[in-house]
């Protein structure tokens, strides 16, 4: 624990000194998590690293992830010489402390105390940053939909720890879970939803485009490119201590994903707010993870990893984007967001590749982590092929309709013209593509 007290120590001591020694920090913190791979470690099994902590494959993919886009968020943060603005960086390191201390974690309480911790400071950012009044209506949704679907996961990590007397650990509660049966096996099977409600399965999505819509723009960033990445990292450790709750409902929770991504690409073809658009592909993509995680073949978990990844860096860039037009025109509908090319042509290649990165394009994660999903729920049923042609042909119809919209036809009378992108801003827009490409090109990472 010692070395997680000094990470933390030294982050506090960075926000006391500068805003940019933050930065700085952070960047080595990944720099040695990017070392810590390159010495070839198999991560194949958990690596301890201290009592209660450890970490594997998929913890070091998704700490990468975190620590880079709050380094897109600080770097989109504005005020940095503030107050205000030295607040909104605490919150992030706050965030990225939380969230390691998720990944990084070995024990069922822990785990669980930081899964929900993460809504403290996320909230705080709806209420202290959001730009209409209706977001503490907004960060209300988010507590009572995500706390209350949680609930069955704490009272069976109470049970499995009152029947193996231990509380903390990962190994205790796996031959519990394992041998679940009666009243602890229909547990179980709630306590799933404590996980689906934050990625979001469609049904328990009603919160999402209502806390996108509200947050301010580094809000929604770290919303879309991580926190709904928590629901399926926990699916994935849940998975391996009661297997047995995902084989026999798989089929339920398959079609519901499926069914659910067709209909809300449909929804997303209608919608006349730009948030509101990224925010229901968010759920269509992760309806995509679900089933590949539900699936019960391997390829579809590798599949399902690097689809989070690539679209946690994928849909940040889109909210950031949507943040960048709605700072100089005023507003995030799609009626006045037309036309851009000739104001801001600057603009347009980011969107272009950011958009082309949503649909699947080559050569992009997201493409490598789509093929294996297809394959995986083709071969766990011919039939969701169907459903799978029409969410991939409908998907690309609406983000086809979001680059056409927003950067080409006559431009809104609202536009009166200004600047392009600044430095600052062009560099965030193309740290957000350009690991969608490199690690395209190493996909032996993920092997």
């Amino acid at each position: 624990m010692l070395e997680v007290m000094m990470c933390t120590l030294g982050l506090m001591l960075s926000l006391m000194v500068n805003y940019y020694w933050v930065w700085y920090y952070l960047w080595f913190i990944f720099l040695g998590v990017m070392i810590l791979l390159e010495m070839n470690y198999e991560l194949v099994d958990w690596h301890v690293m201290i009592s209660g902590i450890g970490f594997d494959i998929y913890s070091c993919g998704f700490i990468l992830l975190s620590l880079w886009v709050v380094l897109m968020m600080i770097m989109a943060g504005g005020e940095k010489g503030s107050s205000s603005g030295m607040s909104l960086i605490f919150l992030f390191v706050s965030i990225f402390l939380i969230l390691g201390l998720v990944f990084l974690s070995m024990d069922f309480m822990m785990f669980y105390l930081m899964f929900e911790a993460v809504l403290v400071p996320t909230c705080v950012l709806i209420f202290g940053w959001g730009y209409q009044p209706e977001r503490l209506g907004a960060g209300i949704y988010l507590l009572i939909y995500t706390v209350f679907c949680s609930l069955p996961l704490l009272v069976l990590i109470l049970s499995v720890g009152s029947v193996s007397g231990a509380f903390w650990g990962f190994a205790s509660g796996l031959s519990v879970i394992s041998l679940m049966s009666g009243g602890l096996y229909i547990l179980g099977i709630f306590s799933v939803l404590g996980f689906l409600v934050k990625i979001p399965l469609f049904g328990l999505h009603l919160w999402l485009p209502k806390a996108h819509v509200e947050a301010p723009v580094t809000g929604s960033m770290i919303l879309a490119g991580v926190l709904l990445k928590l629901g399926g990292y926990g699916l994935m450790r849940f998975s391996q201590w009661g297997w047995s709750v995902f084989l026999n409902f798989s089929g339920f929770f398959i079609s519901v994903s499926l069914v659910g991504g067709l209909y809300l690409s449909l929804v997303c073809l209608r919608q006349v707010d730009l948030k509101s658009l990224v925010a229901y592909s968010s759920v269509v993509h992760m309806g995509l993870v679900v089933g590949g995680l539900f699936s019960g073949y391997g390829v579809g978990w590798v599949g399902s990893f690097i689809m989070m990844i690539g679209h946690g860096l994928c849909s940040s860039g889109l909210f950031y984007y949507v943040g960048v037009n709605y700072e100089r025109l005023g507003s995030r509908s799609v009626l006045f967001n037309k036309g851009l090319m000739a104001v801001f042509p600057s603009s347009v290649l980011f969107w272009f590749l950011l958009v082309s990165s949503n649909m699947a394009a080559p050569p992009s994660l997201n493409l490598f982590g789509e093929l294996l999903l297809l394959g995986s729920l083709v071969s766990w049923g011919k039939w969701a092929a169907w459903l799978l042609m029409g969410a991939s042909f409908f998907s690309g119809v609406y983000c086809l309709y979001l680059f056409g919209w927003v950067q080409h036809g006559v431009e809104s009378k609202v536009i009166k013209g200004g600047e392009g992108l600044t430095v600052i801003e062009s560099m965030c827009s193309f740290f957000h593509w350009w690991p969608l490409n490199i690690l395209f090109l190493k996909g032996d990472l993920f092997s």
